[in-house]
């Protein structure tokens, strides 16, 4: 089957897709991305995913070369072509193309592009063994809040924890945990789940919201608030959560197990109830 990506207005095969060299993306990292899950051939958590997406382009002073009603159609129209029934999509804007000056160009259209992936979200295994998690140092710019093609702190940090033989990466930075390298960090102690708060310093998760608007739903104790490796060894229970694994169980840190090394049952239960939530939002928008 073809693999059919979207560039600039039109739909064309995966190696059709050309972009100029001069791309500032290309150049200088120059834009933003997003990942969203599909579930059921349906994207889910859009209002989300839109408004993180529409705050990082205004961070960055570039406008979005589409409105969301274009992007639905665009997007649904890539998951027929792809046949996608669950798995992500992938989209990008760049301050488009132009001459290598650092300072932003004048009267540059955007350069816009999109493709989608497959990939077994619900039914992963990982949930089920949990996962391994290293600690790397933090190297990143200060404005993590925006989720800037510039990733190479993050492609760093992702292949000092691959030679390890881990899944993911957590990174510190004075002394206290930030994120991890492609996920939210999550700790439980005594039935209460403690993240990272908003700010500069991280990204602002969808799963990390969603997941908290369903803890209040239900009831269950957060504390938004630093806390270090140290006091994730000595916690009960460690997840991560991101677009395309939803909720999985953090089991090791550095080589030392968390809780009694094995999957705890908050992470377990916070899976059930965003799986849950996710299979009815996809059902309903058929």
């Amino acid at each position: 089957m073809e693999n059919i990506v979207f560039l600039n207005g039109d739909f064309c095969k995966a190696e059709d897709a050309k972009i100029s060299i001069f791309d500032r993306g290309f150049i200088f990292g120059d834009g933003i991305y997003e990942v969203v899950p599909v579930i059921n051939g349906k994207v889910i958590d859009k209002a989300p995913f839109y408004e993180r997406f529409e705050a990082s382009l205004k961070k960055i002073s570039l406008a979005s070369p589409f409105c969301r009603a274009e992007l639905d159609a665009i997007l649904d129209v890539l998951i027929a072509k792809n046949e996608i029934v669950e798995g992500g999509i992938y989209m990008q804007v760049t301050r488009g193309v132009a001459p290598r000056e650092f300072f932003f160009p004048e009267n540059t259209p955007p350069t816009f592009m999109a493709f989608t992936f497959k990939k077994n979200i619900i039914n992963n295994p990982l949930a089920t063994t949990g996962v391994k998690v290293a600690s790397v140092t933090d190297i990143r710019w200060k404005r993590r809040d925006i989720k800037s093609t510039s990733l190479l702190g993050q492609v760093l940090a992702k292949e000092e924890v691959h030679q390890k033989g881990v899944y993911e990466g957590w990174m510190v930075e004075d002394g206290m945990v930030t994120e991890g390298t492609s996920s939210a960090a999550f700790i439980v102690k005594d039935g209460v789940i403690i993240t990272r708060p908003l700010s500069n310093a991280i990204l602002p998760s969808i799963r990390r919201k969603l997941l908290l608007e369903h803890t209040k739903e239900h009831g269950i104790k957060v504390e938004e608030r630093l806390f270090s490796i140290e006091e994730a060894l000595n916690a009960d229970e460690a997840f991560m959560a991101s677009a395309t694994t939803f909720v999985l169980p953090i089991i090791e840190i550095d080589g030392k197990p968390i809780g009694n090394g094995k999957p705890g049952p908050m992470a377990k239960k916070l899976r059930e109830m965003y799986v849950e939530a996710a299979l009815k939002e996809a059902n309903e928008s058929k």
